[in-house]
């Protein structure tokens, strides 16, 4: 089973054991990962921040979506996705999805790294400086029914600011009238208005909602007409963006390993010509993608 909460990488001194590794490897891609189509908007804001850099894609579209699974079959894709990215050159690898970060992240740091491998998740940039927007200092949390379930966002910002409160609320449909191009139909009207109202209802002192899933923010519009202007919505990406840049700035070993062509590769578990057709809502262009398949261990399929 794996672990719950999203520990990122302790910022411990540098062993030899990892100076040594770090030199042995080649340079390779910074390696970008989802369930499916939601980290792209994470990718187009690293993208636009880092562009120097190469970068693989990798969306599990043929097992999306991970929000409704349990913590063992996300940790055990999740895990599969990443060794993948690793198999293609990545020494360092982000998990664009929130439901990894929460269900799979932990576990992978502390029991699966090859030596000199990374991989980081976006729950912990946004939980670190979420503080600097409240102050009521209550929060509201707006993800899928994994991430709520894993009390993430709750254990992390806590952890950083103990005297927040943080409310939360599942939006088990929301991923998939995005991905359905229902963005703005009348029924997802309904359903925003729906969840929104079901999270505000908690707390009246609520000042700061986190879209804590990569598919919201293309919900913004929306989301918009029913939460009160006082109260400041934000969006992961540019947060995930520059927390990766300051990353780097601090781990120049690791660094120096990510290659510099600005090359761009994207592969989908799933039909890659559907991948093309709906990456670019997401990530404001088009993209060329090919289909991969990441089993490693037949045994991890249930």
């Amino acid at each position: 089973m794996a672990a719950t909460g999203s520990k990122e990488i302790a910022e411990n001194t540098v062993t030899e054991e990892e100076i040594r590794s770090l030199a042995e490897l080649k340079p390779g891609p910074i390696g970008i990962f989802d369930s499916g189509y939601g980290g792209l908007s994470v990718f187009k804001e690293i993208r636009q921040l880092l562009p120097q850099y190469d970068y693989i894609y990798l969306g599990d579209n043929a097992r999306a979506p991970y929000g409704t699974q349990s913590f063992e079959t996300v940790y055990h894709y999740t895990r599969e996705c990443v060794f993948k990215l690793f198999e293609l050159g990545c020494n360092l690898v982000i998990l664009a999805c929130n439901t990894a970060s929460a269900r799979a992240l932990r576990t992978i740091q502390q029991n699966d790294l090859p030596p000199g491998k990374k991989v980081l998740g976006v729950i912990r940039p946004t939980t670190e400086i979420v503080h600097r927007y409240t102050e009521t200092h209550s929060i509201g949390i707006l993800a899928t029914t994994g991430t709520v379930k894993s009390e993430s966002y709750t254990i992390e910002i806590n952890k950083f600011n103990p005297e927040i409160t943080v409310y939360q609320h599942a939006c088990p449909r929301w991923a998939s009238l995005v991905e359905s191009g229902e963005i703005n139909t009348a029924e997802t009207g309904y359903q925003v208005q729906k969840d929104i109202e079901a999270l505000l209802q908690q707390s009246e002192q609520i000042d700061v909602i986190v879209l804590a899933c990569t598919h919201y923010p293309l919900l913004l519009p929306v989301i918009k007409k029913f939460v009160p202007g006082h109260i400041r919505i934000i969006s992961q990406g540019p947060l995930v963006a520059r927390s990766l840049k300051e990353y780097l700035n601090r781990h120049t070993g690791l660094e120096s390993c990510c290659s510099r062509n600005e090359e761009s590769v994207f592969y989908t578990t799933g039909d890659a010509g559907d991948f093309e057709i709906k990456a670019r809502m997401f990530f404001g262009q088009s993209v060329k993608a090919k289909h991969i398949s990441v089993v490693q261990d037949l045994k991890l399929q249930r």
